[in-house]
């Protein structure tokens, strides 16, 4: 009864004062964002499990950072075209045509298939640290002379189909936390190997900004779940029977480590 006594003065202060009280709409009212989904197998969710039957070899999972943030926001629209192998070519060749002008969200994660990742790690488990160093450097180099303008390239596109949407660039996590005791790779592989993401992470960013782009940072968010961390591993390390999802974020990398960072960009 007090309650009601309390609702009915504050209502007739209101009237009063000739204020207009409206009630805020519920935290579960969606969202008008049509969001689209761009990039190469760190987008998709290689790595993650759970992937969608319509995806075939692109192995786009539901437990892709982008399917996350759709599952807890519920934008008016959702689709993801991310695949597994992508390059920045693909992404222009058979990506960007799923962006309209009325898509108002979009996230991109492509670029390290320009360098090489996946041929980078195969040489530095298979042929030692001298050759991993020499194909981390021919990488570098690659980097930085091709990797800018291919880059500029994608969001050009991207500008080009939605000039009126939100875009988040979404960067990679380092593989290695340096400093333990690891099996696997010499301590010089490693530090070669997140010297190499991190010139690629750099670039991206640099050219995301330039872009006028939105650009969401991973890489301390997997500090201490890295591969030879003493933490939970967000990363698959290498895996013979299953190579393809080597060194990918787990499911609980991308709800720990991509989801949080990229909501906290996108909105």
């Amino acid at each position: 009864m007090r309650k009601t006594r309390l609702v009915s003065l504050a209502l007739s202060l209101a009237t009063a004062l000739g204020v207009s009280l409206t009630l805020a709409p519920p935290a579960q009212a969606a969202p008008t964002d049509r969001y689209v989904a761009l990039g190469d197998s760190y987008a998709s969710g290689v790595g993650a499990g759970s992937y969608t039957s319509e995806s075939g070899s692109c192995q786009r999972s539901t437990n892709a950072y982008s399917a996350l943030y759709a599952a807890a926001v519920k934008p008016a629209s959702y689709r993801s075209v991310a695949c597994s192998g992508a390059t920045t070519s693909s992404v222009i060749n058979t990506q960007l045509s799923a962006l309209t002008s009325t898509t108002t969200l979009v996230s991109v994660t492509v670029g390290g298939n320009d360098v090489g990742f996946s041929n980078i790690l195969s040489t530095c488990v298979l042929q030692g640290t001298t050759q991993c160093v020499a194909a981390v450097d021919a990488a570098q180099t690659k980097a930085r002379t091709v990797l800018p303008g291919a880059l500029r390239n994608v969001y050009n596109g991207i500008k080009s189909r939605s000039p009126n949407a939100r875009v988040v660039v979404v960067g990679y996590p380092v593989f290695y936390q340096l400093g333990t005791v690891c099996v696997g790779l010499s301590a010089t592989s490693r530090t070669k190997i997140n010297e190499g993401i991190n010139l690629v992470d750099d670039i991206i960013r640099t050219q995301a900004v330039a872009a006028g782009f939105k650009f969401a940072d991973v890489r301390s968010q997997f500090i201490g779940h890295q591969l030879c961390s003493y933490g939970e591993k967000w990363l698959h390390a290498l895996n013979i029977a299953s190579i393809g999802v080597s060194y990918h974020p787990t499911a609980a990398g991308q709800s720990g480590g991509y989801l949080p960072v990229f909501r906290a960009v996108a909105g």
